[in-house]
């Protein structure tokens, strides 16, 4: 199963299990060790990890959805999510948008009564 970690307030590190122990996909300095451990104790030469690579991996990975999912906003953003949601969840009433569709309407400059 796929975990997914937090660093540098950045979301990556995927780390996949397997019967040899943990496998780290994240970064150069761990290739050796992970190309050992995916390849036994044969010495292979490992290839960079492409985009592609690093695309299904993240996207493909196994959910557990009976786990608790947490989202944290600063308060910019909970102030723009709380005023979504009080211009969602508004009180639309037909006086209301009779008033709207009805309201009294001038074109041009208003002369001035002399």
């Amino acid at each position: 199963m796929a975990d997914i970690r937090e660093e540098n307030n950045v979301f990556g590190g995927v780390q996949f299990e397997n019967g040899s122990g943990n496998t780290n996909f994240e970064g150069e300095n761990n290739n050796v060790n992970n190309g050992q451990q995916l390849a036994g104790n044969k010495k292979t030469s490992l290839v960079k990890q492409g985009f592609w690579s690093k695309f299904k991996a993240f996207w493909f990975q196994e959910i557990d959805w009976n786990k608790e999912i947490k989202v944290e906003l600063t308060p910019y953003q909970q102030k723009v999510e709380d005023e979504i949601n009080e211009f969602l969840h508004q009180d639309v009433t037909w006086e209301k948008v009779h008033d709207f569709l009805f309201q009294e309407i001038s074109f041009g400059k208003k002369k001035a009564n002399v």
